[in-house]
Parts: structure tokens; C-alpha cells; sequence
């Protein structure tokens, strides 16, 4: 009986063994298995908050967050934003991140300038960043960019491949930095087809497609065969429109596209190319530096000569390579000083 005990007692110490081995394997799967892309969190919270045009606006608000989405898998942080439904929202979504002790909040857009400005002045520690707008403060760092050089070679496409000599300009609100598209486009153009006649719109908003889609629709019965918007999502409707006439046949008619390389949204058939502004590579640029604890308030203007504005690779397809050549010959002489590109 004791013989049998004993062997029982052995048998259950074994038992228990193998089950506390089986136990911490699958406890250690589960713990690597927490972090799959192997990137330790980094402690550093990043707030972001948008203009009227929200996140998906498929322009310079998404292009941000898309910056603070891949510095999240690549660097661990914490980003967060929130979408303002109006301008009276700014202050309260800025003072969310702000209160909240982020590491940096960033405003995305013009119209958070002023109300970024009251947000640090009331609060000196913290740190903040905007796209788009010059906010004189120590604590809040300002990127902007020379959209007028970019657009002006926007404008040389524009001017060399229409077909009618009319062109079109469809702009959200008349503010400085959509004032800039407006003028190195018109510039652009009258460089390269002194004869071209181009049509301007404000629709007044950077969030309503509908008055997009109705810009562009008048534009295009006046003859216009190509469009280059300046307006955020309100952009989304003067491509809709321009997609809904392809279909339906007759005169071919084109977008050129804002901030982001839109062909990749909107696809080639109705994307003739577009102004590509570096609002990825700033933000990246900017949380690196906070993420690295080299902050620093202050401000500064991206341009052709930092790559920060432009055509994108993609613009091949539909641009011939004559005009592309052009494009690079006026984008020396603006490099080089001797074309100065009009702001207003």
C-alpha cells in the first residue's frame, strides 16, 4: 500500500511539473505575442488636431495623421487626434492634449493659427506644432511651405496640355496659403501658354464636396478642360464631377490634385497629376525631434529647394516626357534664383 502511495505521489509531482512547463510556455507566447512588430512602446504621447476638413479629407489633414500613424508602428508612441466639426472647437481640442500632458499637440491648418497662439501663451511648457500657419511664440513650432513654387509648375502642365486654353482654379477659403496655389498657378500657366485663359472659384469652405462638384461643373460647361483645387475634402467633388463627364463621354476633361498624390485616391483616368506638399515628411520630421528630446520652438518655409513641394513620380503616366522636361527646366531657374514665383 505504501509502495503504491509513494508511486502515486511521484506520479502527481510529474503531473504537476509537466503542467507548470506547459503553463510559463504559453505564458511567454502570449507576452511576445503582445508586441508582434517587436517595437517597445516609447512613452511619448502625440495629439493632433484637424481643421474643419477632418482626418479622411483625403488632403493635408490625412497626410499628417498618416505621418503620426506610421511613427506609431515604427516608434511606439501614443497618437491620438480629434476632428474639429467647426472652428469654435479648436481651442477646446487643442487644451484636451495640452491638459492632458502630450508631448506635443500639433494643429493642422491655417485656421488654428490664432487659436493655437492663445493656447500657448496660456500654457508656456507645453509644446505645440502647426502646419500651415506662422504662430510667434517660444513653445509652438510653425512649418509652411512655398506652395506658390510648387503650383507654378502645376501651372506649366496645366498651360502646355490643354486642349480649349482654358483652365481652372477651384480654392476653399481665400486665406494666405491657398492665395499662394492660386498665384503660382496662374503664374505657371501664363508661362508656359501666355494665351490661356484661367477661371477662378472660392467655394469658401475645405468641407463641403457638393460646392466642389458645382464649381467644377460650371467651369467645365465654360470650357475649362483642366482644374487644379486648393480646397481639402471640398476637392472630392470637383473630382467626382470631372470622373462623372468621362463616363459619360465627350470632351475629356482633368484634375490636378492637392498635398497628396491623389491618382493614388482618385485614380489615373481623371488625375492629370498633382502638387504634392511634404506635410508627411514635416510632421515626421517634427515628433522625431520630440521623441528624440530635441524640441524646438520656431519656424520654418519648405520649398522646391528641400523637395517639400512638387510633382509626384506618378505624374508619367499622363504627363508627356516634353512637358515633364520643361517642368524641371522651370524648376531650376526657380531654384536658382532666376524666376521668383508670385505669392498674391
Amino acid at each position: 500500500m505504501k509502495k503504491m502511495f509513494k508511486l502515486s505521489l511521484i506520479m502527481l509531482l510529474a503531473f504537476s511539473v509537466v503542467l507548470a512547463g506547459c503553463g510559463k510556455k504559453k505564458e511567454e507566447t502570449n507576452a511576445s505575442g503582445g508586441e508582434s512588430s517587436g517595437t517597445a512602446k516609447s512613452g511619448v504621447k502625440i495629439g493632433l488636431v484637424t481643421d474643419v476638413g477632418g482626418v479622411n479629407d483625403k488632403s493635408f489633414n490625412q497626410s499628417a495623421w498618416e505621418a503620426l500613424e506610421a511613427l506609431k508602428k515604427d516608434k511606439g508612441i501614443d497618437a491620438q487626434y480629434l476632428q474639429s466639426k467647426s472652428k469654435e472647437e479648436y481651442v477646446t481640442n487643442l487644451n484636451k492634449y495640452v491638459k492632458g500632458k502630450y508631448d506635443l499637440t500639433w494643429g493642422i491648418g491655417f485656421d488654428l493659427g490664432e487659436d493655437m497662439k492663445t493656447v500657448a501663451d496660456q500654457n508656456p511648457d507645453a509644446h505645440l506644432a502647426i502646419i500651415d500657419a506662422t504662430v510667434d511664440a517660444p513653445n509652438v513650432r510653425s512649418v509652411t511651405f512655398a506652395e506658390h513654387e510648387g503650383s507654378f509648375l502645376v501651372g506649366v502642365v496645366a498651360g502646355m496640355m490643354t486642349k480649349s486654353s482654358k483652365v481652372g482654379f477651384v480654392g476653399g477659403s481665400e486665406i494666405p496659403v491657398i492665395k499662394r496655389f492660386e498665384a503660382g498657378f496662374k503664374a505657371g500657366v501664363k508661362a508656359a501658354n501666355p494665351n490661356a485663359e484661367i477661371k477662378i472659384n472660392y467655394t469658401g469652405a475645405f468641407d463641403k464636396p457638393d460646392q466642389g462638384k458645382a464649381a467644377a461643373a460650371t467651369m467645365y460647361n465654360d470650357g475649362v478642360d483642366i482644374i487644379f483645387h486648393a480646397s481639402g475634402a471640398t476637392g472630392t467633388g470637383v473630382f467626382n464631377e470631372a470622373i462623372a463627364r468621362n463616363k459619360a463621354g465627350g470632351s475629356k476633361v482633368w484634375v490636378i490634385g492637392v498635398d497628396k498624390d491623389q491618382s493614388l485616391e482618385f485614380g489615373d483616368d481623371v488625375t492629370l497629376t498633382s502638387m504634392v506638399k511634404g506635410v508627411t515628411t514635416a510632421v515626421d520630421k517634427v515628433t522625431r525631434e520630440v521623441i528624440d528630446g530635441n524640441f524646438k520652438g520656431g519656424s520654418e518655409t519648405l520649398g522646391l529647394k528641400d523637395n517639400a513641394v512638387g510633382l509626384p513620380e506618378t505624374s508619367s503616366k499622363n504627363v508627356p516626357a516634353d512637358v515633364l522636361k520643361k517642368v524641371d527646366e522651370f524648376k531650376k531657374k526657380i531654384i536658382d534664383g532666376e524666376i521668383k514665383v508670385p505669392e498674391e
